[in-house]
């Protein structure tokens, strides 16, 4: 048995089997196997999912051989990836063939079939989380059949397998509406929270991308606006020495040392965190979206993500800083806040609503329990749906009454998996 472990070190498994498929016949083979000997089988990806949800003490598909492009065409930006490719080298071929995925989330480790399978998102008012820049899929379902579909192929299990939990299939090539690769324009500054929340919809709705990280027992929040340069527009990115110190130094090394004083000396959070608030410190600079998008992190956390109707954020903040003060335990970690459109998959945690996301964090080995249930009881009482692969405690049935669709879900996945095949603990606890 081979041990394996999320990039959190939340979950540890050992699966009984674990597959290495190169082709979509040896995905089908695997799926066969498991099925004849009365196992449960999950494919995984780079294991950067918080929960459970790839994990099994059966047979497990380790997708790591399916990577890379398969077919583009640069006239229309259609391109086709296979499952196991990471963002970070979908990212460096889709810059070769000069194109670039319309938005993306600030981290790149994730498969692309895990980051779509989980609900993973960027932030921009008009656009939605990368599920929606999905235009169709291949899977092997639970017979072993490969199987199509896309808005007008399967439409229903479209739908589904979008966001699908990996509870449909293993996906294993992705679709992608991309497009001509752009510039962005990148302003950072801290700003009073105060200031912040009270021009929250403005600025959310002015911005390409907006969002911000508010750092617990300070004033201040780091705001990120980032916003599209026109076409031919030339990259004038941080040059390489500042580069390095703000995010190699100060981002990684001197927050990662903060956050372990903090764990060795938790009397010592609190003004810690107010010293970070004070000395953020702007910037700006363009470059390639993806180099904007994404930031590196080697500061290792666990993470709690909801997402809520946009209206209802100044409310949830609130009460979460009325909350961080009284905790027991202190918070090391900034609160992040971002938004996106509403779209029409059925699991999508924007599902029919314009949303707003809030994440919070502590770092790795502080007490995190008390703070994230009670984030969940505040974001719970606005209707919040918690990311599929981020920390949270519900059940099948708390999330029913939060999707409209989740017995939908339900009736698809009975269809093309009656046995749940593809399920394990997770997904027995949230689809039931």
């Amino acid at each position: 048995m081979t041990r394996w472990t999320n990039w959190a070190g939340t979950v540890a498994v050992s699966p009984k089997r674990v597959h290495t498929p190169r082709d979509v016949e040896e995905v089908a083979a695997a799926v066969r196997s498991a099925a004849s000997g009365g196992a449960r089988v999950r494919a995984r990806g780079s294991g950067h999912s918080f929960t459970a949800i790839a994990a099994t003490e059966e047979d497990a598909l380790d997708l790591g051989a399916l990577t890379g492009i398969s077919a583009a065409d640069p006239e229309t930006g259609t391109v086709t990836v296979r499952a196991g490719t990471t963002l970070r080298t979908l990212n460096r071929e889709l810059d070769a063939l000069g194109l670039a995925m319309t938005n993306l989330g600030d981290i790149d480790a994730q498969t692309i079939a895990g980051a779509i399978s989980t609900g993973t998102h960027g932030t921009g008012a008009r656009l939605g989380g990368l599920a929606t820049q999905v235009t169709g899929l291949e899977l092997v379902l639970a017979d072993g059949s490969p199987v199509h579909c896309s808005a007008a192929e399967n439409p229903e299990l479209f739908a589904a397998a979008r966001v699908g939990l990996g509870a449909l299939g293993v996906l294993t090539a992705v679709t992608l509406r991309c497009e001509p690769a752009f510039v962005l324009h990148a302003r950072e500054r801290p700003e009073p929270l105060e200031e912040v929340l009270d021009g929250f919809t403005e600025s959310a709705l002015a911005e390409d991308h907006f969002e911000f990280y508010w750092f617990p027992y300070g004033r201040n929040a780091l705001v990120k606006r980032n916003n599209r340069l026109p076409r031919g527009s030339v990259p004038e990115p941080l040059g390489r020495i500042r580069s390095f110190v703000d995010y190699e130094v100060t981002e990684n090394f001197a927050f990662g040392a903060l956050c372990r004083t903090g764990r060795a000396i938790p009397r010592l959070v609190t003004p810690l965190g107010r010293l970070s608030s004070a000395l953020l410190s702007p910037r700006e600079y363009s470059d390639y979206s993806h180099k904007v998008f994404v930031t590196k992190r080697s500061v290792r956390f666990v993470e709690s993500e909801f997402a809520v109707p946009r209206e209802s954020v100044t409310e949830v903040l609130t009460q979460l800083r009325a909350l961080v003060p009284k905790l027991e335990s202190p918070v090391a970690f900034p609160v992040e806040v971002r938004v996106t459109a509403a779209d029409d998959i059925w699991l999508s945690t924007a599902y029919g609503r314009d949303s707003a996301y809030i994440a919070v964090h502590q770092f790795l080995g502080m007490s995190y329990r008390e703070y994230f249930a009670a984030f969940a009881a505040i974001a719970g009482s606005v209707g919040g749906r918690p990311h599929w692969g981020k920390m949270h405690e519900l059940d099948a049935e708390h999330l029913r009454a939060r999707y409209p669709r989740f017995d939908d879900f339900l009736r698809v996945r009975k269809e093309v998996d009656p046995e749940k095949r593809f399920g394990n603990p997770y997904l027995d606890r949230v689809l039931g």
